[in-house]
């Protein structure tokens, strides 16, 4: 990666997005350039393949809010869409109040750098990235996040 595309998504930037039907948008002041892609089966479900993600941090607001439905998924997670398109808004992690955000749902997704896959040991067998990225298991995630 070029320093100047390192300097790029290293400092938070500001993110829009809405969903498919346009009822509900996103701005992230607090967001970053670095897409990852989320392998664990409950984001395989949730999305019928890999989650391909973004970091959109704590400062983030919606417009139309009133057409989001939030779905607790586990203790420390809950998922948002649109009660209108379906549309998947984010991923909220309970505990930091952070937001991940589909990448697809970016204004900015041309900018962005895929440069981390998660639970990658629960990735199937039927695709693989041709990145060069950061891998992180199961176990390297939670020991990672859990401090």
């Amino acid at each position: 990666m070029s320093q100047e595309t390192s300097q790029t998504t290293a400092s938070p930037q500001r993110l829009t997005g809405q969903c498919l039907c346009g009822k509900v948008g996103l701005i992230s002041t607090s967001g970053t350039l670095h897409a990852e892609a989320c392998h664990c089966g409950m984001c395989r479900k949730w999305s019928g393949g890999p989650y391909l993600a973004v970091a959109a941090g704590t400062e983030v607001s919606f417009n139309g809010e009133e057409h989001i439905t939030r779905f607790s998924s586990s203790e420390w997670g809950e998922r948002g869409f649109c009660k209108h398109c379906g549309s998947h808004l984010f991923y909220f992690l309970k505990p930091t109040g952070q937001y991940i955000v589909p990448a697809g749902l970016l204004d900015q997704e041309s900018q962005l750098v895929m440069d981390q896959q998660i639970f990658i040991d629960k990735k199937p067998a039927f695709y693989a990235f041709s990145n060069d990225t950061e891998n992180l298991t199961e176990a390297e995630v939670f020991a990672k996040f859990s401090s």
